[in-house]
């Protein structure tokens, strides 16, 4: 529905929750995580949790995410707009309610009323000796409950695109390249960027498929790791 948040709109898409929805490689340090809808929702929630009941985040908010491609980048991405946040990409937004970034992003946020760090780490590992008044991710949203309800909410989803017009965006795009509710996919297309979020990550989901994310070597074998994956839909 129109006033949905975009999370709760991409979720709905889910038919079988214990089936993989993002799975996550790194061929340059070799990490391999794989996500259920259930285990990736899990995640969203208590990072929207964290967002609303630690941070009092309202829907609307500014929230920064300036971060890779990453497991960790799509929970935090997914739990931002499940709480109503109005998401940018960029590090030019005055004073941000909460800015998202890893340890070497630290100081390109200094207007942030709230900085928060993610390690990146395959398993979740913080990131030890921050700078005081600066929040490690991991540590902060475990505490944090696994189910979340959402508000209703029609604003700026993503760099200033309501929620419904980003899911619409991202189903035609999906469509377009042959993507559909079975589809698994294989992209190592970016999605650090709006436009890379919206049409590598969003796309995707939108349409109920499951992601197969690769940063690949000049060794990966694309062919290869999609018949293992058993992905019928590659882009790169």
């Amino acid at each position: 529905m129109a006033d949905d948040t975009l999370t709760t709109s991409l979720l709905a898409r889910i038919d079988d929750w214990a089936r993989p929805l993002l799975t996550y490689y790194d061929d340059h340090t070799g990490e391999r995580t794989e996500l259920s809808g259930a285990t990736l929702g899990n995640w969203a929630a208590k990072t929207a949790n964290y967002l609303v009941v630690e941070l009092g985040l309202a829907p609307g908010d500014d929230v920064v995410v300036d971060l890779p491609e990453h497991w960790q980048s799509a929970a935090i991405l997914l739990g931002a707009w499940w709480a109503g946040a109005h998401v940018h990409v960029t590090t030019e937004v005055d004073a941000p309610r909460v800015a998202f970034t890893s340890a070497g992003g630290i100081d390109e946020h200094p207007d942030a009323e709230e900085l928060v760090v993610a390690s990146l780490d395959p398993f979740a590992l913080g990131v030890a000796d921050l700078p005081p008044g600066v929040t490690d991710y991991a540590s902060a949203v475990r505490v944090h409950g696994d189910q979340y309800s959402p508000p209703r909410y029609s604003g700026p989803a993503l760099d200033g695109t309501p929620a419904s017009d980003v899911l619409d965006t991202a189903s035609t795009q999906a469509s377009a390249e042959g993507v559909s509710a079975p589809s698994r996919v294989l992209s190592t297309r970016e999605w650090r960027t709006g436009a890379g979020i919206l049409s590598s990550l969003i796309a995707p989901l939108s349409v109920g498929a499951s992601l197969v994310w690769v940063s690949p070597t000049p060794d990966t074998d694309l062919a290869a790791r999609a018949a293992s994956e058993r992905a019928d839909v590659v882009l790169d």
